[in-house]
């Protein structure tokens, strides 16, 4: 009896450790990462992982400083996010600063949501930062969103080669 009870207990004990892998790795699929201003705090501080200077083609005129000869573009990945078979981890936070000494000064920054967010843009938000990294308002609204810019944002990354990145692959 005590050895039937023992392999009764084992086997619960093993069909409840397999149910509870399965249902981490399916909720690890379907979670969602939503950014707020602590997000993006002290970007200046990650992992720089690319720097171009000057005028870039490959942009839109606006975008970036794109059309700048003077323009210097930072991008910074939060905990040094890489891809994983092409695909950047939900939770991956890539901002960009682009400076010139005529003044511009804009940061701009994509999140990896995931979930069921932007299923267009592969869970990807886009966002307008401060410079101190705080998100920037546009008539009184966070400026983020999967449609941030009319679309311009996503209709740009879709052009990437690495899961709407440009700058690592």
């Amino acid at each position: 009896m005590r050895k039937t009870t023992y392999v009764l207990l084992a086997a619960a004990l093993f069909c409840g450790t397999a149910l509870i892998q399965s249902c981490s790795e399916e909720n690890e699929d379907e979670m969602e990462f939503i950014a707020d201003n602590s997000t993006f705090a002290g970007f200046e501080d990650w992992s720089l992982d690319y720097q171009a200077e000057g005028a870039d083609p490959a942009l839109a005129a606006m975008a970036h400083g794109g059309n700048d000869s003077t323009v210097t573009r930072r991008v910074y990945y939060k905990d040094g996010q890489n891809p994983v078979n092409g695909q950047y981890p939900t939770g991956t936070v890539i901002v960009k600063h682009s400076t010139s000494p005529a003044g511009l000064d804009e940061v701009t920054a994509m999140v990896k949501r995931g979930g069921d967010f932007n299923s267009a843009n592969n869970g990807w938000e886009w966002f307008m930062l401060m410079p101190d990294g705080s998100i920037a308002e546009m008539e009184g609204m966070p400026a983020r969103g999967s449609d941030l810019m009319n679309g311009l944002c996503g209709g740009c990354h879709a052009g990437a080669n690495n899961d709407f990145v440009f700058s690592k692959s």
